[in-house]
């Protein structure tokens, strides 16, 4: 199996989505590979780990460089959520691949009921005074692991609330730090797989600089798109994509 003229557009699709909502075009990757290029679905988690994990980064490198990126929360956020990436990753030998897939297709669902909220109810962080419960980040940022290593999205629907919320960050420094630690997620994701599916080396290497190019190119579109319409429409399309996921592996 190897890359298609359709593959390679969708990588592009995948990076542009990631460059223009800062989330949401990792949890693409699994479904091009499944769908479109034809892996086994624990072959395809895997390989879209080195995907999101390097897309990811390089949007990190941008928004460091704009000083989008708290460094000690992402350390402290990622340390725990790399440990539940693992654990995912390793508890996956457990269910089948249709299970896998029938997770990805709910998580794909609870994604867009995110990214249907309005962008003004993750702005506000904690009020003065208010204690951030360190607990429940913990538990978040371990929920995000899991999700990340068990099904391979990158869990940025569910980490950046957490650091604007929890973590009281300015919304760009959420999006920002999110993408580090969605980083340091798929790579140790990754590591878990690793002696255990096979991986199409060449495939994924081309497919991860088409979609790096896919980042840069959405990063300059940012500027001159609307990002709650594409937020509305992105979300909608996660959603036809959900349920045909679900309506797929129905039989598991």
């Amino acid at each position: 199996m190897g890359l298609t003229a359709i593959g390679l557009m969708l990588a592009v699709v995948i990076g542009m989505s990631l460059g223009l909502l800062g989330a949401g075009g990792s949890i693409l990757t699994v479904p091009v590979f499944v769908y479109v290029l034809g892996y086994d679905p624990k072959q395809a988690i895997a390989m879209s780990l080195l995907v999101v994990g390097a897309t990811s980064l390089l949007g990190a490198v941008s928004h460091w460089r704009a000083g989008h990126v708290q460094l000690r929360v992402a350390v402290t956020f990622g340390v725990v959520a790399m440990s539940g990436s693992y654990l995912g990753a390793r508890l996956s030998a457990l269910v089948s691949g249709t299970t896998q897939l029938m997770v990805f297709g709910v998580v794909m669902l609870l994604a867009a009921g995110f990214m249907l909220r309005p962008e003004e109810a993750l702005v506000k962080g904690p009020k003065p005074g208010e204690r951030v419960s360190a607990p429940l980040l913990a538990i978040l940022a371990m929920g995000a692991g899991l999700l990340t290593g068990l099904v391979g999205v990158g869990g940025g629907f569910l980490i950046v609330p957490a650091l604007a919320l929890g973590a009281g960050l300015p919304m760009k420094h959420a999006v920002g730090t999110s993408l580090l630690v969605i980083a340091m997620n798929a790579f140790t994701g990754f590591a878990g797989y690793l002696g255990r599916v096979e991986v199409a080396w060449s495939v994924v290497s081309v497919f991860t600089m088409v979609a790096m190019g896919g980042v840069l190119a959405g990063a300059a579109l940012s500027r001159f798109v609307t990002g709650s319409v594409l937020r509305r429409g992105f979300a909608l399309f996660l959603v036809a994509m959900g349920l045909f996921i679900l309506y797929q592996n129905r039989a598991a």
